[in-house]
C-alpha cells in the first residue's frame, strides 16, 4: 500500500474532494492510504501533523492552481518539502494541474504532470473524464512501483524521515486515530457564487469562440470569421465562405428565462426572447457545471453536466455543425 499526500489550497477544496472520489477504488483496493489535511483532529498540532504525513508520504500530489502557488504554506513548506524527498528518492511527487497558471516556471516544471500533457483540469469538458485520466496516471505510476517497495526501508533515507514515518505508523494504529479521508460534505452555493460563475464561463465562451474563429480561417482556406461584442454580456459570431454568410449566432449572458443561464439563437440578428438552446447552471456536491435545456447533449451524461470548456464546445458544435 502506497501513502498517498495532497498539497492543495483550500480554495480549491471542492476540486480536492473531487479528487478524493474518484480515488475511492485505488483505497477499496488496499493500493493507497490517502492523507489531506481533513484528517487533523480538533486540538492537533496542525504543522506537526502535517510535517509527519509529509514525511511518511510515498506519493505526493500537488494540486496545483494560481492559490496553490500563491499559497505561502503551499508553496513554501508543503511543495518546497516535497521535491527534496523527491530529489533524494524518498517519494514521488506529482503535480495535478485543476487551473490555468504559471506553473511552467515553477521549481517543479521539470515534472510529468497529470492530467496527460499537464492540461488543466477545469479546462476538460467533463471533470469525470479529467479526474479519471488522473487516476489511470497514477495506476501507471503504482504498477511501475517494486512490489517489495516500502518508503519506511527506502535506501538512503535520512533517520529522522524513517522515524517520522515509524511514528506515523504507530499512531495509525492507535485505537481511535486513524480517519476516513472520505469527509467531503454537499457544498452549498450562494447566489453571488452563481453568479460569478456564470460570467467567468460567458467571458470564456467569448473567448473561446473567438479562438475558434481564428482557427476556422487558417485551416480552410476560403473561410473567414467575425465576432462583434454586443454589449458586455453579448456577442455574434458569423462564418462567411468566399465573402457569403454561411453561418452565424446570438450568444448572451441572461435574460427572462434564465438569469445566470447563457441562450444561444443560431442567427446573429436574433432577438433577446428568441433562442435556440440554453444553459442553466447545474449545482453538483461539489462544483457548478452547466446543463443544456434545449439540444443534444453530444453524446454525454446531461446528469454530469458540462464545464466551462465543455459549455463552450457544446455552443461552438451548434454554429459550426451546418457546415459539416
Amino acid at each position: 500500500m502506497a501513502r498517498l499526500f495532497i498539497s492543495y489550497s483550500h480554495k480549491d477544496d471542492a476540486l480536492r474532494a473531487e479528487l478524493d472520489k474518484h480515488l475511492a477504488l485505488l483505497r477499496r483496493e488496499g493500493a493507497i492510504e490517502l492523507w489531506s489535511d481533513h484528517r487533523i483532529l480538533p486540538g492537533s498540532e496542525f504543522d506537526k501533523e502535517i510535517s509527519q504525513a509529509l514525511e511518511a508520504a510515498e506519493i505526493i500530489l500537488l494540486l496545483v492552481s494560481a492559490d496553490f502557488l500563491a499559497s505561502d504554506y503551499c508553496f513554501g513548506i508543503e511543495m518546497r518539502r516535497a521535491l527534496e524527498r523527491h530529489n533524494s528518492g524518498d517519494a514521488v511527487v506529482v503535480p495535478v494541474i485543476l487551473r490555468a497558471c504559471d506553473w511552467q516556471h515553477s521549481p517543479f516544471k521539470h515534472l510529468n504532470a497529470l492530467p496527460s500533457g499537464g492540461r488543466e483540469i477545469a479546462k476538460w469538458a467533463s471533470l469525470d473524464d479529467a479526474f479519471l485520466n488522473v487516476v489511470q496516471g497514477l495506476r501507471k505510476l503504482l504498477a511501475a512501483r517494486p512490489a517489495h517497495a516500502n518508503v519506511l526501508a527506502a535506501p538512503g533515507r535520512t533517520a529522522a524521515a524513517r522515524q517520522a514515518g515509524e511514528r506515523s505508523e504507530v499512531r495509525s494504529m492507535r485505537p481511535g486515530a486513524s480517519r476516513s479521508s472520505n469527509l467531503a460534505l454537499p457544498t452549498e452555493f450562494s447566489d453571488e457564487a452563481k453568479h460569478e460563475f456564470a460570467e467567468e464561463t460567458f467571458a470564456y465562451v467569448k473567448d473561446y469562440f473567438r479562438g475558434s474563429l481564428d482557427e476556422l480561417q487558417r485551416r480552410n482556406p476560403g473561410y473567414s470569421g467575425k465576432l462583434r461584442e454586443k454589449t458586455a454580456m453579448a456577442f455574434t459570431a458569423v462564418v462567411f465562405k468566399s465573402g457569403q454568410r454561411v453561418a452565424g449566432c446570438y450568444v448572451r449572458l441572461g435574460g427572462m428565462m434564465s438569469p445566470n443561464g447563457i441562450a444561444y439563437s443560431s442567427n446573429e440578428n436574433s432577438s433577446d426572447n428568441s433562442y435556440n438552446e440554453i444553459l442553466d447552471i447545474q449545482a453538483g456536491a461539489h462544483s457548478l457545471l452547466w446543463r443544456p435545456q434545449m439540444g443534444a447533449f453530444t453524446g454525454r451524461d446531461p446528469a454530469k453536466g458540462l464545464s466551462q470548456e465543455g459549455a463552450a464546445e457544446h455552443l461552438w458544435s451548434l454554429l459550426i455543425a451546418p457546415l459539416q
